[in-house]
């Protein structure tokens, strides 16, 4: 996975956030960005390319892991931090995560996301976890 990511932020930055060939093709004219987290247990910088749905001024992620029994790995790094950052387009922004597990907020921006990428709705058919959704807040 982490050569298919390395290929997605090299054309990310190459063309000011677009990607349209890396992973086949897979993340062709979506809203993408790269989300700079810290591992929890490494301690190392890592960069994860990410589907997101805006949200006001807010960017909204969803942690499904394709479906996988546990949630991705960057959503434990995300849960740690007390701010991340992004890039997004062509800008790096610095932004509050909000996890959100449960309750209205996560239903209301869950509903956001599946109306954007129905596949998150086949991803749910693999797993009974429910998958947590995380808020990125602007600060500044």
């Amino acid at each position: 996975m982490s050569e298919l990511n390395d290929q997605v932020i090299a054309e990310f930055r190459a063309n000011g956030g677009v990607v349209r060939e890396a992973m086949g093709g897979h993340f062709k004219d979506v809203h993408l960005l790269l989300l700079h987290n810290v591992g929890v247990k490494t301690g190392r910088d890592l960069v994860n390319p990410l589907l997101y749905v805006a949200d006001g001024d807010s960017f909204v992620l969803v942690g499904s892991n394709g479906g996988a029994e546990k949630d991705p790995l960057w959503v434990a790094n995300v849960e740690a931090m007390s701010e991340v950052t992004i890039e997004v387009d062509d800008r790096t922004l610095r932004t509050k995560p909000v996890i959100l597990r449960d309750g209205a907020e996560r239903e209301r921006l869950y509903g956001i996301v599946m109306e954007y990428w129905p596949d998150v709705l086949e991803y749910e058919t693999h797993t009974s976890r429910s998958f947590p959704v995380i808020r990125l807040d602007p600060i500044g």
